[in-house]
């Protein structure tokens, strides 16, 4: 029996999640991020919701926006149930900066960025480069916090706006593609799904929640490749990788370990779910698998005590798998059956 959870804000992409992995679980729960909270030490060390210990799952998938980052990488921490995200992607993924750090380590190409961490050293910055440029802060979604300036006047007058709010900045390199950029869907090795999406007139943003529009694109190689590489460089099995190509080629803008599936479903009329909730299915199966396998191997090299409730078939009782191959017992075999109350001991005959 397997048992999933999907962790998450409620929304219309997490239920569709939920509704395909019901499909193939035994038994699936949607908990709502905002009833969960942790206890990181002692005793008590766990994950909390509705303040319970949460379930054991074998399979629990957290989503959630960057202000949730902390909290979905303690409970990816604190459980150890198959998780297709690493830990370290919940705050990775949710902060460009250490994104773009981490894709530098793997030699991912991406566009040129600096980062400065008051506006006096980001206006030195804005005296070398080239305009246009792109400013943006490190945390938000859905192309928040991401602007566009044509001048160093313009570009001055943004970081004064953004010194109020005591944020770092980071500047990046513009990247001419039409207001277009590619947005790849990675589930396990491979490019579930992509589209191509494009800015409205007059925004320079093509995120579809900025008002973009989305179409179905089928990747070349070398994209396909540098998508599921990035990935990979992060540790996440399942996320979205949005991708500039610019005149030398594709670069890399970002990561998203918590992907809206809306826009990319239909634009490629590509069930993205369904394809989520087989991989979780499958990948949850294969680790019982090898885990059972694991604990076979112990019980063979050692005496273990199995620990079990009773499976009744009518007035007989069906002992665990485990039992049996630990024991090796075998249909043709006599066995003594001493029983009293509380105990029970099986013994091959001796002659």
């Amino acid at each position: 029996m397997m048992k999933a959870a999907i962790i998450s804000g409620g929304s219309i992409s997490s239920e569709w999640l939920f509704k395909e992995m019901k499909k193939l679980f035994d038994e699936v729960d949607h908990l709502n991020i905002k009833k969960i909270d942790v206890c990181i030490s002692g005793k008590d060390a766990g994950v909390y919701y509705e303040n319970k210990r949460i379930k054991e799952y074998d399979c629990i998938y957290a989503r959630g926006s960057h202000k949730y980052s902390s909290l979905l990488r303690a409970i990816a921490s604190l459980t150890h149930a198959y998780n297709p995200l690493k830990p370290s992607v919940y705050t990775i993924a949710h902060n460009k900066l250490l994104t773009h750090l981490d894709l530098q380590e793997a030699d991912i190409p991406q566009p040129t960025t600096y980062l400065a961490i008051n506006a006096e050293l980001a206006r030195s910055i804005l005296k070398r480069v080239t305009y246009p440029i792109i400013i943006k802060v490190p945390a938000g979604t859905h192309g928040k916090g991401v602007m566009i300036a044509d001048s160093y006047e313009s570009a001055s007058s943004m970081l004064d706006a953004l010194s109020l709010l005591k944020q770092q900045f980071i500047i990046q390199e513009f990247i001419s593609t039409d207001g277009t950029d590619i947005r790849a869907i990675v589930v396990g090795n491979k490019v579930a799904a992509a589209m191509k999406r494009k800015a409205v007139r007059g925004e320079a943003r093509a995120n579809i929640h900025a008002g973009g529009t989305g179409e179905k694109i089928i990747l070349d190689l070398q994209t396909r490749k540098i998508a599921v590489e990035t990935a990979q460089k992060i540790g996440a099995e399942i996320c979205a990788v949005d991708i500039l190509k610019g005149s030398s080629g594709p670069l890399v803008l970002e990561v998203n370990a918590s992907p809206g599936l809306q826009g990319i479903t239909e634009a490629t009329k590509i069930n993205v779910a369904e394809k989520i909730a087989k991989y979780l299915y499958e990948k949850t199966k294969e680790r019982q698998e090898k885990s059972g396998k694991r604990v076979v191997k112990e019980a063979l090299s050692s005496k273990q005590q199995i620990v079990t409730t009773l499976d009744f078939r009518g007035n007989r009782i069906l002992l665990p798998e485990l039992a049996t191959i630990v024991a090796k017992f075998g249909e043709k075999k006599d066995v003594v059956v001493t029983a009293k109350k509380g105990k029970i001991v099986i013994e091959e005959e001796k002659l």
